[in-house]
């Protein structure tokens, strides 16, 4: 008696063996292309997005986080990094008076530059919505003065502000005011200084609301006009509900380069140091005199922490009132 062994195959006389079992490679291809597809799907979108975050983490995120770094210790020009201080940079920045007056002067020339401007820039918006003749010479008239440099803008307003032959000190002698002091006072220094940006910026936030108007459906106006609304009432009941999102958006953006402001006070007198008496002294020439006068980096730096504080605190201030009023004439 015989035991065969499991792997052997008997076959019959005169049958044909069974041929051999080959795999097709396109099965392995198949399943390999099914997963690449699968990757691509999810790492298609994060790659699209990835220059501005990779754009931003090096000319945004290092840069701040950095500056964090410098200002916890006791870092000059000269002698680069020293010893670790911890706050003691901010509170000896805090002790200082010529901080709090650059940043009373900052929110000053802020609120006077920032409030008129959206409010200017909406009226322009609104008027070169209607039915203006020559509308796109209007449009690209407003956008000229943002195309002048900064410093050629404060230049001229300087001169033009000027405390003994200035034109516009000569034009309020024609109706018989007196002469201001444009380069000694604070108040009027502030104005002339606030002048200067909405004269370069407010142009510009007309055409970013404009752009926003032209989005809004005028079956909405047409509907307001046949139960007999007026163009303020259709303004303040359709106009400005409408634009909630992008005034948000203009006044926070508004806000950052209001309390950001260097070139106008910079260039607004010869010496650029902010007046005599520090009258226009804003956070960012204070921060200058801090780095490149003093040599003081340590200090510099946290002036540039605190002054990152001030503009997202009032961003988040802006942020909500824009948004309540925006709610309650939407309602």
């Amino acid at each position: 008696m015989s035991i065969q062994s499991p792997s052997r195959t008997t076959s019959t006389p005169g049958t044909p063996a069974p041929a051999p079992v080959h795999r097709s490679p396109i099965a392995p291809r198949a399943g390999w292309r099914r997963r690449l597809t699968k990757v691509d799907e999810k790492a298609s979108p994060y790659a699209y997005v990835s220059p501005f975050f990779i754009l931003f983490g090096v000319v945004g995120l290092f840069p701040l986080l950095y500056t964090a770094y410098v200002s916890l210790h006791k870092w000059s020009l000269i002698g680069g990094q020293g010893e670790f201080v911890g706050l003691k940079n901010y509170t000896d920045v805090l002790a200082q008076p010529y901080f709090w007056n650059a940043l009373k002067n900052t929110i000053s020339i802020f609120l006077l530059s920032s409030v008129p401007q959206v409010i200017a820039a909406l009226l322009i918006a609104a008027a070169l919505d209607s039915g203006l003749r020559a509308r796109t010479f209007w449009r690209m008239g407003v956008l000229l003065p943002y195309v002048v440099a900064p410093v050629a803008v404060a230049l001229i307003f300087s001169d033009l502000f000027g405390d003994k032959f200035g034109l516009v000190n000569h034009l309020l002698g024609l109706v018989g005011i007196d002469p201001v002091q444009w380069h000694k006072e604070v108040l009027p220094s502030h104005l002339a200084i606030a002048t200067m940006v909405n004269f370069r910026w407010t142009g510009y936030n007309a055409l970013i609301f404009l752009a926003a108007m032209q989005a809004i459906p005028r079956d909405y106006y047409e509907a307001a006009m046949i139960d007999g609304a007026g163009r303020v009432r259709t303004f303040f009941s359709i106009t400005i509900p409408q634009l909630r999102a992008t005034i948000i958006f203009v006044v926070i953006t508004s806000t950052i380069g209001g309390l950001q402001i260097f070139d106008e006070p910079r260039m607004y007198d010869q010496y650029g140091l902010g007046g005599a008496d520090r009258q226009w002294q804003t956070l960012t020439l204070y921060l200058y005199q801090l780095g490149w006068t003093q040599k003081n980096f340590g200090r510099a730096a946290a002036v540039a922490w605190m002054l990152f504080l001030v503009v997202v605190l009032f961003a988040l201030l802006n942020f909500l009132v824009t948004r309540r009023i925006a709610s309650k004439g939407q309602r």
